[in-house]
């Protein structure tokens, strides 16, 4: 890490709107240099960030906090409890790069960012009240994976306050933050516990079970936090002394002498625990062996049980929803950084990197040739390029961002894969290593280890930058960043009113079956409910399913499903009415949430670490 000086620049305060105003000519630029007929390979250092990409960073989580973090209650109230835990993530990460690289960025000439003590003042602060704004209690009841993004936030947070405390401290002394290190990790502890639930090793040999109040289902998402968060808490988890469950503060008088009784002799939380190392290699080793990876070498969404409803004797996992998500492909890179920095297995960082080429190939883009498959200028807004299975055009996609159908849980699935893919590659990324590791490995070894490491994330900086010219394609006047990246690669700004329609049928994902469950809502079968009329459906389970689509959105749905010769077929007077996009195809659905825009800070984020491998 580059140490930051301790004596804060006293600077002028400028204005983020004028960061957010300046900008959509200059990445422009960028993008005509992407699509041109050049197909070399980028020259060396042209992944450098641009001193104007960091404004662009401090602008995106000025608006995130401005527009949709309230202080009075500390918390995002337009989010949801695991979107929070996320946003809490991203804030926290964002802190860390801003504060080290501040010194660097302020620099370059013509750069406008405003002093670095409102950000660490401001945001950090913002952390703190959203730790109390945390709604711990209803998150104690959700399932096993919304717990798991609890402990991932805090984490994070806890590795800023020692970054930032490392570079401050000269005098013997520490940042001030520190104090709240032991609060961060108690709450990361507890959620950490109460997850811990989730493993069963009756069903598929293993595993975590994504909610216990449905049918069996053993998704990669949870098991990925699983994996992530233990290792996590291995590495970064300071110790935790304090015993006290968060039930404790409601019990009263002997109720609560009975429970003192009852917690003797339980054991200690200690800092690098190797019971937590242990959890994560045993998840990681369930998790490879699971059959979890499709035919593009993405994670497929989970198993269910074949003939659990009907009280069988099955208790293999053997019936995979082929349902493709972004995330499913991010969280993980966080465990496997995790677990090469316990090892020193370098297996771990090639699984790693053959999971990111897989992803940007599943979105169309040449990684030898450093450009899109496809010839951009062969495309405009009403003919897009194919789908690749994770995207088109070289960007990253849901399946549902076309059609305007992502739901809140959809809506932070690219962030979150744009932040564990930064913890992956991260100029820092291999400087934290459990003691003993850079020994068994020998210092030849290990340089050669990192050098490698190093060159291949040197490889995606011109993928990054591609995926955030997109998406600053779609920001809107206010600095607010839509779901749909791709759509901001072509002119729709001023031309004619585009409709679902208009588009070509190539655009839209195929159908394999899958259950969209995150966009549509878990289905009311057998497979994924424990049907019993004695039973009431978990208010949880209710939640799961988004609110119904209103008529003019549902015929994209109705479109998902049908085959392409279907869709040819169909008779004008037959089809739906159309929806106009108002040239603006991120308004439609949920249009521009605390969600897309942390996505959009995730992704800025990305290219800015990412790009100083260049350097």
């Amino acid at each position: 890490m580059r140490v930051l000086q301790t004596a804060v620049v006293a600077l002028a305060s400028a204005s983020i709107a004028t960061a957010i105003s300046d900008t959509r000519v200059h990445h422009r630029d960028i993008l005509r240099n992407l699509s041109s007929s050049d197909t070399t390979a980028a020259a060396p250092g042209a992944g450098r960030p641009d001193t104007q990409l960091f404004a662009d960073l401090c602008a995106s989580i000025h608006v995130m906090q401005n527009h949709y973090f309230e202080n009075w209650i500390g918390t995002w109230p337009d989010a949801i409890d695991w979107t929070r835990a996320v946003m809490g993530t991203h804030v926290a990460g964002a802190l860390r790069t801003i504060t080290e690289d501040f010194v660097l960025a302020k620099a370059q000439p013509n750069i406008v960012i405003p002093p670095l003590a409102n950000f660490i003042g401001r945001y950090f602060g913002e952390l703190i009240a959203f730790y109390f704004g945390q709604d711990v209690f209803a998150l104690r009841g959700e399932a096993f994976d919304d717990m798991l993004w609890v402990v991932l936030g805090w984490l994070e947070a806890i590795q800023f306050i020692d970054e930032l405390g490392g570079a401050t401290a000269t005098d013997g002394g520490s940042w001030h933050g520190d104090r709240w290190t032991p609060a961060f990790a108690h709450r990361a502890r507890i959620f950490w516990e109460l997850s811990s639930k989730g493993w069963d090793q009756k069903l598929c040999g293993g595993g975590m079970l994504w909610n216990p109040r449905l049918s069996p289902y053993k998704n990669a998402i949870t098991n990925e936090l699983w994996i992530a968060a233990s290792v996590g808490m291995y590495l970064h988890f300071p110790g935790d002394e304090n015993t006290s469950p968060w039930g404790e503060m409601m019990m009263m008088g002997a109720e609560f002498e009975e429970k003192k009784k009852r917690d003797v002799g339980k054991r200690d939380w200690p800092a690098h625990d190797p019971m937590f190392f242990t959890t994560a290699q045993r998840g990681y080793e369930w998790l490879e062996s699971s059959g979890m990876i499709n035919h593009q070498g993405l994670y497929a969404d989970g198993f269910h049980i074949s003939g659990y409803s009907e009280g069988s004797n099955n208790t293999k996992c053997d019936e995979r929803d082929e349902m493709v998500y972004t995330y499913n492909q991010g969280v993980i890179l966080s465990g496997q950084l995790g677990l090469f920095a316990a090892t020193g297995s370098e297996e771990y960082l090639n699984s790693g990197h053959k999971l990111i080429k897989d992803v940007i190939r599943a979105t169309g883009w040449d990684l030898d040739r450093a450009r899109p498959v496809a010839n951009l200028a062969d495309y405009h807004a009403n003919l897009l390029p194919s789908w690749k299975g994770l995207g088109r055009a070289g960007v990253l996609e849901e399946a549902c961002d076309v059609f305007g159908t992502c739901s809140q849980d959809a809506q932070t699935f690219k962030g979150i894969w744009m932040h564990h893919f930064t913890t992956f590659c991260s100029p820092n990324s291999l400087d934290k290593i459990m003691p003993g590791v850079e020994s068994r490995l020998g210092r030849y070894d290990l340089a050669r280890i990192r050098a490698k490491h190093f060159s291949e994330c040197e490889k995606y900086v011109p993928w990054l930058r591609h995926n955030a010219v997109a998406a600053l394609g779609t920001r809107d006047e206010h600095g607010k960043y839509g779901m749909w990246w791709t759509i901001g690669l072509f002119n729709w700004e001023t031309g004619p009113k585009m409709t679902w329609d208009d588009l070509t049928l190539d655009v839209v994902p195929p159908d394999h079956g899958e259950d969209d469950y995150r966009n549509h809502g878990v289905p009311h079968n057998e497979i994924w409910m424990m049907l019993n009329p004695n039973i009431t459906l978990p208010i949880e389970a209710e939640n799961e399913a988004p609110e119904p689509l209103p008529i003019e959105r549902q015929k994209a749905v109705v479109y998902m499903h049908m085959g392409k010769e279907d869709m040819k077929k169909r008779e004008s007077r037959s089809a739906p009415a159309k929806e106009a996009w108002n040239n603006d195809p991120n308004t439609r659905g949920r249009g521009r949430t605390v969600e897309t825009q942390g996505g959009a800070v995730a992704l800025l984020r990305a290219l800015w670490v990412v790009s100083k491998h260049t350097y």
